[in-house]
């Protein structure tokens, strides 16, 4: 009867704070993200924005920090009389996101991260000649550099995550300018 009742009693104590299994160490998810570059796409600048898309593979550390390794395809457009010049970016990307707030029911995780970056960026697809006859100088290049980035995650079910995140890349080597700001948004499959 004693075994009983301790059991009752815990049990009451205990409830309302079971938290669902999130975040632990070494737990993976797979996420795909995409979003806009260099401001929000409308009528009057649809000339100048462009967008991304993006997967990766993160992990979880100790104290629900998290590593991030994966690959973006940006494209971001230029202006040019009355049409746009596209430059593409294949990157590769690994990184660490510290975990900087997070509600009681863990439900919202706020993250801020800092990435290492590389890899290839190319200019209208590498064709030179323009419609009008005008001669592009811009090269393709191999890139490089980092990012910090600004990344809410909030949990659906415990294996579904929906993404939202702000970053700021910083890429030295192309020819076509060093910073591209990314709002964008994403899903992330627990594995």
């Amino acid at each position: 009867m004693r075994k009983f009742l301790f059991f009752v009693v815990v049990s009451l104590a205990l409830i309302g704070q079971a938290n669902a299994q999130r975040c632990l160490p070494g737990m993976r998810g797979i996420q795909l993200t995409t979003g806009m570059v260099d401001g929000l796409y409308n009528r009057t600048n649809q000339n100048e924005t462009g967008y991304y898309f993006g997967a990766a593979l993160s992990t979880y550390t100790v104290g629900v920090n998290k590593w991030v390794f994966g690959g973006e395809y940006l494209q971001k457009y230029n202006p040019y009389k009355d049409t746009r010049i596209p430059t593409t970016q294949f990157t590769v990307e690994g990184g660490y996101y510290v975990h900087v707030l997070s509600d009681a029911n863990k439900i919202f995780f706020l993250y801020l991260g800092g990435s290492a970056l590389a890899g290839y960026e190319t200019v209208n697809w590498d064709k030179k000649i323009l419609f009008d006859g005008s001669k592009l100088t811009n090269k393709d290049a191999f890139i490089y550099g980092g990012a910090i980035s600004l990344e809410l995650e909030s949990y659906l079910s415990d294996r579904i995550v929906l993404l939202f995140n702000t970053r700021e890349r910083c890429l030295w080597g192309g020819s076509t300018g060093h910073f591209h700001t990314q709002v964008g948004a994403g899903i992330k499959l627990i594995l």
